[in-house]
């Protein structure tokens, strides 16, 4: 049986990527850094002949180090794990150690999922960059360059690391558990807003970012590729 890693697996699209790898009769272990989240996701999902969990902070190498002795080989790697708490900032007043955080998640840590996971020839790895790389917004300084920098990696990695193929997928406005944080109770009416600029005329969901991962994963001829799934907002 397929055995996936989702990392990030516990809420948003990764949660979503889980349930349809599941849907699939895959073997999934989602990964994440809050064990009571990681639980809540295992009984949402409620496949535990399938599924299993690990506690991860991709930050830190002795724990990514951990978690991929324990999965063994694996036939594809997933990272959608993201802090968005303090990745915006106007320039002039961004602390150093949140960028050094927004840094470490976004860049540094799929870096070291890459350095320490065992994934099967043909296999993949497939990052999550963001729509920020190309459409930046005012504070988005520091998660610009965190995105931009991942795509390079992807490109890089795919040369280093085939057979294993080496991917990202590229959202834009997805609506997730981050806007919470980001907009409050602002929320929907931000949400609104992009919406009516978007060619596709709507927000993406959670299941559109998962069907991306899945199309990554089958196709066998795609590597070193960014796939953007966000709605034509690089055309406006």
């Amino acid at each position: 049986m397929t055995h996936v890693l989702v990392i990030g697996g516990s809420s948003g699209m990764g949660l979503a990527l889980a349930r349809h790898l599941l849907d699939r009769d895959t073997s999934v272990t989602i990964a994440g850094r809050s064990a009571e989240r990681l639980a809540d996701a295992a009984t949402t999902l409620g496949r535990p002949d399938t599924l299993r969990t690990g506690q991860v902070d991709i930050t830190r190498e002795d724990e990514v180090r951990r978690l991929l002795a324990a999965t063994g080989t694996l036939d594809h790697v997933v990272v959608t794990a993201v802090d968005a708490r303090d990745a915006y900032f106007p320039i002039a007043d961004f602390p150093l150690d949140d960028a050094r955080a927004v840094l470490g998640t976004k860049l540094l840590g799929p870096w070291l999922v890459a350095k320490h996971a065992r994934v099967t020839p043909g296999g993949s790895i497939t990052f999550t960059s963001g729509v920020a790389a190309h459409r930046p917004g005012p504070g988005a300084s520091v998660l610009a360059a965190a995105n931009g920098a991942l795509e390079a990696l992807v490109r890089a990695l795919a040369v280093e690391l085939a057979p294993v193929r080496v991917n990202a997928v590229s959202p834009g406005w997805v609506d997730t558990p981050v806007w919470d944080v980001l907009a409050g109770p602002a929320k929907a009416e931000r949400l609104a807003a992009m919406a009516a600029r978007l060619p596709a005329g709507r927000i993406g969901t959670p299941d559109d970012i998962a069907e991306a991962f899945t199309a990554v994963q089958r196709n066998g001829f795609m590597t070193g590729s960014v796939l953007h799934v966000e709605g034509g907002h690089r055309l406006v």
